[in-house]
């Protein structure tokens, strides 16, 4: 239990068994105000999560309330990590068995709590996320303590609130607010919460009991409903607001592909003034979508996510990183690792760099909502170091330098003596044999490559590259590094472009042969769109850079002995007339009036979606036949974590099983009899299925 927790309990609940007494996940006791204390407190987890056995045991405290009423009646969290991370995903599978039965059963649960005669209060300090949300809004009073937030992130696992968090967010705040915070899954952070009327007040911890009190004395305004909200108890106005936000959605989310956002629209156009109509749909709509494909690969996508966090357990061993290269990639590295409670020096011969990358320090500080306090310490934490004199102090260090070898000698070779006994040296790069650098690095055992993603503030996969002589134990602590700075890292052996680029680069290059054929970009990224990537393989070779792009796609046609499509002549004029792409303003696209959304209805090539996708997916067959990656799964999270890769379809490898590989196969070598070897399948597709 926390401190902080145990604080505001006060002493007469710590003369009840030290923090009341524990029912299951629950702790509970009556203060000497008459105040019921409910503190969830999961067994053996260090967040709490919203199961049916959490529900079950607030059930039976919640009778025992009914039958001795307190005062008021509180709910918090004992752990450090926040409220409640939402729920038990793995208890999805039994409420699909029987959905109707089972969401009633948790339905009556929060009914319950919002029925008792005595003020409810819920203190949330850190996430309430989906059923923790829930839990709060079921509560007649919400206090937040600073750095609380709220988000229903069902919407990413297929799904919509289905603890009663559809009718009752729109009839607390405006419904359009309830409706954007379901749709898209984004955080409502502590001002913000406040603004919308989540919050009913915003304390520090140590105010906690003082702001419990005036709430249990009905000190605290209100919230009265205000005209928008009535104003939508109209159908007419409901069904103008809901054909906006259908083709605000179809956007970014088309319906083929995610069905969850619409089933929120229609349940709220059809029964956003009746709740209890609203109530008895989201429940039936909960459960159809749990049935979904898009739902399951989704819940995959979550279990691919907690398999990755698996990789980081242990202990790292690393306080203080040196980050050689202040570079996009270098300054990013170390501004997350600084965040994250690193202790961070950053090295480049440029002040002007250095400058660049404190600012940009300050910018991801703004956009991860750090508290002031949390920002200075951060930016406390991240040294300017022009002159190296971090490296002998140093647990780690990250070389993000130019992606030339000869640079990365030299850059070893001063290190060689500087380093302190026990450090690693790990590279950024993203093409470069990790062998061939190893011959460079003072201790081969203790080098590796650790390939970040671009923006390495969003995007969380991490490569963790073993080359023939890194030691298992320089892997393992890379891996738990990638853990503290909040990565997640996949274990890769040396291959040319590792996993990721491995499987990228034929996609783009593909796009680019199709382009010297005389399909237009929009075209071609259209197709890519409506699979389901995030971005179209000519966007994204714009936005990684025309000039990385060629370098790694020279590097990977020199490295394998299976051929891609050939290097296009036009991206070789674009890289030599200095246009490459998004950080020059022009590749491909203009990029000066901000990132390009191709759309095109014009007739495609019968083949273009293959074309694309197929070469990826042999890729990656190839990858796991070569014994790059342990498993299939570790492919498919990666693949989603670093690129996006339609998650909806559970990644490439399961894509590839759904769809059949004898499918597949038999598509390849049509490819294959159309367009050359770059198609021949895989001898790896002859060991699935």
């Amino acid at each position: 239990m926390t401190g902080a927790v145990m604080e505001f309990l006060g002493a007469e609940l710590r003369e009840m068994g030290g923090a009341g007494a524990r029912q299951g996940n629950w702790r509970s006791g009556r203060d000497a105000n008459g105040v019921l204390w409910l503190v969830m407190d999961c067994e053996g987890s260090g967040v709490n999560v919203i199961s049916r056995k959490v529900l079950e045991e607030l059930d039976q405290l919640l009778a025992a309330a009914e039958k001795d009423m307190p005062k008021a009646l509180v709910i918090r969290s004992a752990k450090d990590a926040g409220f409640a991370a939402g729920a038990d995903i793995s208890e999805f599978k039994d409420v699909a068995a029987d959905p109707e039965k089972l969401l009633k059963e948790g339905h009556a649960v929060f009914d319950r709590l919002a029925a008792l005669s005595c003020p409810t209060i819920c203190v949330v300090h850190g996430a309430a996320l989906g059923g923790g949300f829930e839990m709060a809004l079921a509560c007649d009073i919400r206090i937040g303590v600073k750095g609380a937030s709220f988000a229903f992130p069902e919407v990413q696992l297929g799904l919509h609130p289905g603890l009663g968090g559809t009718f009752r967010s729109i009839a607390l705040i405006d419904p359009t607010e309830a409706m954007t915070l379901m749709l898209t899954g984004k955080s409502a952070h502590t001002r913000k919460a406040k603004s919308l009327g989540l919050l009913d007040a915003v304390v520090e911890e140590r105010h906690v009991a003082a702001a419990v009190e005036a709430a249990a004395n009905g000190k605290l305004e209100e919230r009265e409903q205000g005209l928008k909200s009535r104003a939508f108890g109209l159908g007419a106005a409901r069904s103008y607001a809901a054909r906006q936000m259908r083709s605000a959605t179809e956007k970014k989310a088309p319906k083929a592909h995610y069905p969850a956002p619409y089933a929120l629209i229609d349940l709220w156009e059809e029964h956003g003034d009746d709740a209890k109509a609203m109530q008895k749909a989201e429940i039936e709509s909960f459960g159809k979508l749990l049935q979904t494909d898009t739902s399951k690969n989704l819940q995959r996508a979550f279990f691919l996510r907690q398999r990755l966090r698996g990789n980081a357990k242990g202990e790292d061993g690393i306080a203080h990183v040196h980050v050689i290269g202040a570079g996009a990639m270098g300054a990013e590295i170390a501004a997350v690792a600084a965040i994250q409670g690193k202790q961070v020096t950053l090295g480049d011969t440029s002040p002007e760099a250095l400058g660049r990358a404190i600012k940009l320090a300050r910018e991801i500080c703004g956009s991860k909502h750090l508290s002031s306090v949390d920002k200075r310490d951060a930016l406390d934490r991240l040294m300017p170091d022009p002159k190296g004199y971090g490296i002998a102090a140093a647990d780690l260090i990250i070389e993000a330098g130019p992606e030339k070898v000869d640079i990365k000698q030299k850059i070893y070779d001063g290190l060689k003596s500087g380093m302190k006994k026990g450090a690693i040296l790990a590279s950024n790069t993203s093409s470069l044999s990790v062998d061939e650098l190893a011959e460079h690095a003072p201790d081969a055992a203790r080098f590796a490559g650790l390939h970040f993603f671009n923006p390495v503030s969003k995007v969380d996969l991490v490569e963790v590259i073993k080359g023939a002589d890194t030691s298992s134990d320089t892997a393992t602590r890379l891996a738990a590094f990638c853990g503290t700075i909040k990565k997640l890292p996949v274990h890769v052996s040396d291959y040319p472009g590792f996993l990721v680029n491995r499987a990228l680069v034929p996609y783009m290059m593909e796009a680019m042969a199709l382009m010297d054929e005389g399909v237009s970009k929009e075209v071609i990224d259209t197709a890519a769109l409506r699979f389901g990537m995030p971005m179209g393989p000519v966007t994204l070779a714009d936005q990684v850079g025309l000039d990385i792009g060629l370098h790694v796609a020279t590097s990977l046609s020199d490295g394998l002995e299976k051929p891609m499509a050939p290097i296009s002549q036009i991206l070789r004029d674009k890289v030599a007339a200095g246009e490459t792409g998004k950080k020059t303003g022009k590749g491909f696209y203009d990029w000066f009036d901000g990132t390009p959304h191709p759309s095109s209805d014009e007739d495609a090539p019968d083949d273009l979606t293959d074309r694309l996708i197929l070469p990826m997916l042999d890729a990656c067959v190839e990858v796991l036949r070569q014994g790059i990656v342990a498993e299939a799964d570790d492919i498919d999270a990666a693949m989603i974590f670093a690129t996006g890769w339609a998650p909806f379809r559970g990644g490439p490898m399961h894509y590839a099983q759904a769809r059949g590989i004898d499918e597949i196969v038999r598509r390849l070598e049509q490819l294959e009899q159309a367009y050359g070897p770059r198609f021949a399948p895989d001898p790896g597709w002859k060991t699935l299925g």
